[in-house]
């Protein structure tokens, strides 16, 4: 069976793909941008505050652990919230783009 050739200059200068493209990049632009700085404050936090890291919160666990541990949570928080806008948003552009090239 002969492989569907498709015209990607023709998909990528589509309005439709441009506003997707222009939507996903600012979106995870930005949540890229938040994901780093909390990352780094881990380090950045421990070098140079290391007081405020060595609070101690319940028994022996002190703050340090608990924002690392809080680093785990928020990235499956930012995950959840990716799969939310990808199925409201994204999806929806996607097949608004499929229909109109009729793919």
């Amino acid at each position: 069976m002969a492989e569907r050739q498709y015209d990607w200059k023709a998909i990528a200068k589509n309005p439709k793909f441009v506003e997707l493209h222009h939507k996903k990049t600012a979106f995870l632009f930005g949540w890229w941008i938040f994901s780093c700085v909390y990352y780094f404050l881990l380090p950045i936090g421990a070098a140079y505050t290391p007081g405020i890291f060595k609070v101690k919160m319940i028994g022996v666990i002190n703050f340090g652990y608990v924002f690392a541990l809080s680093q785990f949570f928020v990235s499956w928080g930012i995950a959840l919230y990716y799969s939310h806008v990808a199925n409201k948003d994204f999806d929806r552009l996607t097949r608004e783009l499929i229909d109109e090239l009729h793919l």
